[in-house]
């Protein structure tokens, strides 16, 4: 008897079981490959690199959300082909979730911030942001958390909640800011044509003129410090190029430094001895004690 119920269970609700598994494996395995040619199309139709990454950014908020909906109405269906009533479990399900919503406060605020960061658009997956204290690219973004990678590789998951101030570093596009510092005796003017030239140079190479939007802006003597002359200047660039381009420059710059004679100063003490009446002084004459040689400094 048992056998037999079984049996008509299986021709019946058995076979819609498997029928449900297999629609819900297709459902979820469709929502990836529709959201990933949205994302493609979105791609081709806007070749900017900006909303490249907001199409990749929501398109993967969008296929995880899906998938949610494609389980809970597959586990719904499922508990009705065992006999399950769908009715109560749903009331009931109301209540706890009212109840686990005093509790549960966090993670309705991760959740309604995590919706305006979106649609507002101020974090896209490949940007560089500063939140919550940590910095790093932003590997996935949803309505919970955003997740960083920084610098060193490590991963840091950041509860939407906690983000109450977004910079972002790389929105559009970037600056990378120089201070260049040189000594006291050189010609601003002769220095700030050797950055012009510097990042001409650049420029005008092919492995990074692509990277670069406008030439450098020079802002100017900053500020006389301690024992330089602060000259300010500026590069604009392509999202997350700022410091490839900064760092190429600064090597170029040292470079067209030394062979310009340009003094870089660096830590160090000047000892005085004074000078005569006619504004020379006698050389120091250091000694070798053990060899006896006098050599002048």
């Amino acid at each position: 008897m048992i056998l037999k119920e079984f049996g008509t269970w299986v021709a019946t609700s058995g076979v819609r079981v498997v029928i449900i598994i297999i629609l819900a494996l297709v459902g979820i395995k469709s929502v990836s490959i529709i959201s990933s040619r949205l994302g493609g199309l979105l791609t081709k139709q806007r070749v900017d690199e900006e909303d490249k990454k907001r199409a990749d950014t929501l398109s993967s908020v969008v296929r995880h959300l899906l998938n949610v909906v494609v389980f809970l109405v597959a586990f719904m269906m499922l508990l009705d082909q065992f006999g399950v009533e769908i009715g109560p479990i749903l009331a009931a399900a109301g209540i706890v979730g009212l109840a686990v919503g005093f509790g549960a406060q966090n993670l309705v605020k991760d959740v309604i911030n995590g919706f305006f960061i979106l649609l507002e658009d101020q974090i896209r997956i490949g940007d560089w942001i500063d939140i919550a204290g940590k910095s790093g690219l932003v590997e996935r973004v949803n309505l919970k958390m955003t997740i960083l990678r920084d610098m060193a590789g490590n991963v840091h998951y950041i509860p939407n909640g906690n983000i109450e101030v977004v910079t972002n570093m790389t929105k559009e596009f970037s600056h990378y800011v120089f201070e260049i510092g040189v000594a006291y005796r050189e010609d601003t003017d002769e220095v700030v044509e050797v950055m012009k030239q510097v990042d001409e140079e650049i420029r005008n190479d092919d492995a990074f003129k692509s990277d670069i939007i406008a030439p450098l802006e020079i802002l100017g003597v900053d500020k006389f410090a301690d024992s330089a002359v602060i000259i300010k200047a500026r590069t604009k660039t392509k999202p997350i190029k700022q410091w490839r381009i900064g760092r190429e420059y600064n090597r170029r710059l040292k470079k067209a430094f030394d062979a310009k004679g340009i003094e870089i100063p660096f830590p160090h003490r000047t000892v005085y001895f004074g000078v005569g009446k006619d504004g020379t002084a006698e050389p120091l004459r250091l000694k070798n004690e053990e060899s006896g040689n006098g050599n002048s400094d």
